[in-house]
């Protein structure tokens, strides 16, 4: 073997050893939630005093939303939760369903079941956009003024429970927000 064999296989392990970091710290860096927010019931409109919390985790892909959303010491039985259209202080209609019980049914019959406590995840593509919103301007299927609702900052997580059934815990929505 010439040295200059072996220098480009050591250049070559280096440019590879450095492909594979990189591929690494972008694998990291879309894992990386787009949203990322905690829930309460001061959020709530009106205010709900609980000692419920929880969170909502939103990763904003083309064309679909993946989400995690987690809630625990509900005082009531989660009955629901969805992303609501509506602006900090306001409450508004139900765009999409994040999770759904034998009690209050996700219309489209698409969201996942509600855990008691815990965690629930799912994926927001065009078909889980409802209906229940189309007087405010986000009619079923729209997509993309979901997303651009989001984006704005005029949408909100809620959850849903026996004890505050207009919502026990709530949430802004934000792009690029994490707290």
């Amino acid at each position: 073997m010439h040295a200059g064999q072996g220098l480009s296989r050591a250049v070559l392990g280096t440019v590879a050893t450095l492909a594979l970091a990189l591929a690494a710290l972008q694998a990291r860096a879309t894992d990386e939630p787009s949203i990322e927010i905690r829930l309460h019931g001061f959020s709530e409109v009106p205010v709900v005093s609980t000692v419920a919390q929880g969170r909502f985790k939103a990763w904003l892909d083309q064309g679909i939303v993946r989400y995690e959303l987690s809630y625990s010491g509900l005082e009531g039985d989660v009955r629901q939760a969805h992303i609501h259209l509506g602006q900090r202080g306001v409450n508004g209609g139900i765009m999409v369903w994040l999770c759904q019980t034998s009690f209050n049914v996700d219309p489209l019959g698409r969201a996942p079941i509600c855990p008691p406590s815990g965690s629930v995840s799912g994926v927001l593509d065009a078909s889980v956009i409802g209906a229940q919103a189309a007087a405010q301007g986000v009619a079923a299927g729209e997509f993309a003024e979901f997303v651009a609702a989001v984006r704005a900052g005029v949408a909100y997580v809620n959850v849903h429970s026996t004890k505050y059934p207009g919502g026990e815990l709530r949430g802004q929505l934000q792009a690029g927000h994490h707290h």
